[in-house]
């Protein structure tokens, strides 16, 4: 078993009308269910809103432009039992194809094969449905105005 370490991640929120877009991440040892806005680890040598470039690209193969930095948190949690810390670069982008925030739900594919719909979520939603993640997420978002 490797020690445990902290995990740099980047995710973007991809922000329309009132909505992101959000994975949804069951936890059955909690008993509840977790959003977190696309994205993933990001590379040695690599900067974060090139990880999320990337990220959109492998998961959904879609293309992204106007990457920017809205913040970064870190997040201490527990997920399906296991300890985990992560430091979370928050980015906003837009696809560059106008027609995909039309569309209810995004098939996208994990880097291990793993397929998943990503949604797009409004606050009353996130909140009655699970909890938006990485903790502080909401917070940060909602001092931007992007979500209510």
């Amino acid at each position: 078993m490797s020690p445990p370490r902290i995990r740099n991640i980047a995710i973007c929120v991809f922000h329309h009308q009132g909505k992101i877009l959000v994975n949804a991440f069951p936890d059955p040892v909690k008993q509840q269910t977790l959003f977190r806005p696309l994205g993933g680890g990001i590379e040695f040598g690599e900067r974060s809103a090139d990880a999320i470039v990337r990220e959109i690209r492998e998961e959904l193969n879609l293309p992204i432009r106007n990457v920017r930095l809205l913040g970064t948190l870190e997040s201490l949690f527990t997920y399906l039992g296991n300890p985990g810390h992560e430091a979370v670069q928050v980015y906003d982008a837009e696809f560059i194809d106008p027609e995909v925030y039309e569309q209810n739900g995004l098939e996208g594919q994990e880097s291990n094969g793993e397929r998943f719909t990503a949604v797009w979520l409004d606050s009353t939603r996130l909140s009655h449905d699970g909890v938006l993640v990485p903790e502080g997420l909401h917070e940060l978002l909602r001092s931007l105005s992007l979500l209510s």
